[in-house]
């Protein structure tokens, strides 16, 4: 499925809104202190292994994104928002949400 970070998609025209589509995914703080704990692949203060799960954060909440948008018929989703935040627990511990939303559309020829 199209998802664009825009409000139209070039080429087509919007033939009806279906509303906000969204998704998300929770890591949990530990799997960061792992990481860093055995991580030898830091290269100018960059972490391929921390990066790698980001990435996955966000095509986990991506996909359910989309996945809600399919359930409701739509061709694409746009206005594509991605966010990510730090969510403190009690005991210095804490998780990062990533969170994907959006309008779902059906489209028409333009």
């Amino acid at each position: 499925m199209l998802t664009v970070t825009t409000p139209t998609v070039s080429g087509s025209r919007i033939v009806k809104h279906l509303g906000i589509v969204s998704g998300e995914a929770i890591l949990g703080a530990n799997i960061f202190r792992d990481f860093f704990a055995g991580i030898r692949d830091i290269v100018g203060g960059r972490s391929a292994a921390y990066e790698q799960e980001l990435r996955k954060a966000k095509a986990i909440a991506v996909e359910e994104m989309v996945q809600q948008a399919k359930e409701l018929g739509a061709h694409a989703v746009v206005g594509v928002d991605l966010d990510y935040e730090n969510i403190q627990m009690g005991g210095g511990g804490g998780m990062l949400m990533v969170s994907a939303s959006g309008t779902a559309v059906t489209l028409g020829a333009e």
